[in-house]
């Protein structure tokens, strides 16, 4: 599986910008027919609480644009959205859709940011979510999801093999970012992807450092602080027999987490 994450330095609140800036670094470096493009959290906003502002609305400009990135490259993508509940609360969604330009799964962020009032803004999901890629199961999740290893076990359990984060991960907690990432494709023996954003917004610095992480927690693609495409391979027949080998997943007693196997049955 071919992997381009496109780690961004998005204009705070200025969708046609972000949109343009997304464009001209997939014209730069094309990704290959089949590869899975990532965007990060909120990529054509930035981590704002203005939902008025910046939820899509009837005409869904970003996305229409991930539509049309998908079928001009014949790719799978997963980009930050922002939606609204009828209740008037925000939804903080990583939408993913298919070489067509049809949607294929939409995640509803589990953890709004409280520390971040998030929470004022933004209403919580409900439910972890995965989808097919070829022959592979992917669950997304979005930043401060990354703190709760409940959900990407859970997540797990239901067959993903590979988890992906999309984030604007600020850089005061950079080494959390890093750590949490690695910790996470461990305990899953899976493939994480880390995608964040780059620059700055009203409140906070972001220095990137999006990353590939391996099943057995080697970093093997890892961007800096600038704007890049981070672009990787994931091996999944080795995945599969690292799980084989060294079955821990096998071990995980169900009942700590709530969940029944009937469950984790779900695609």
């Amino acid at each position: 599986m071919h992997i381009r994450g496109l780690q961004t330095d998005i204009i705070w609140e200025d969708k046609p910008a972000n949109h343009e800036a997304a464009r001209r670094m997939l014209e730069d470096e094309p990704p290959p027919a089949g590869s899975l493009i990532i965007l990060p959290e909120m990529f054509s906003t930035g981590f704002s609480m203005k939902v008025d502002t910046i939820a899509e609305g009837e005409q869904r400009p970003t996305e229409r644009f991930l539509a049309d990135i998908a079928r001009r490259y014949e790719c799978t993508v997963i980009g930050g959205v922002v939606n609204r509940n009828p209740d008037g609360m925000g939804r903080n969604e990583a939408l993913v859709l298919g070489p067509d330009g049809s949607e294929l799964a939409r995640y509803h962020k589990i953890h709004p940011f409280s520390f971040g009032r998030e929470v004022e803004s933004y209403a919580p999901g409900r439910e972890v979510v995965t989808f097919q890629l070829g022959d592979a199961v992917v669950a997304p999740f979005v930043c401060y999801d990354l703190r709760f290893a409940e959900v990407f076990r859970h997540a797990t359990l239901r067959g993903a093999e590979v988890l992906v984060v999309i984030a604007c991960w600020p850089a005061v907690r950079q080494s959390h970012w890093s750590a949490l990432l690695r910790a996470r494709a461990i305990e899953n023996q899976a493939y994480v992807i880390g995608v964040n954003r780059i620059g700055s917004d009203p409140k906070l610095e972001y220095t990137g450092g999006s990353v590939i992480v391996d099943p057995q927690g080697e970093v093997i693609r890892e961007a800096d602080d600038v704007p890049r495409v981070l672009a990787g391979e994931l091996d999944l027949p080795t995945l599969r027999d690292y799980r084989s080998r060294f079955p821990a997943l096998a071990d995980v007693h169900r009942r700590f987490l709530g969940i029944t196997s009937a469950d984790t049955q779900e695609g």
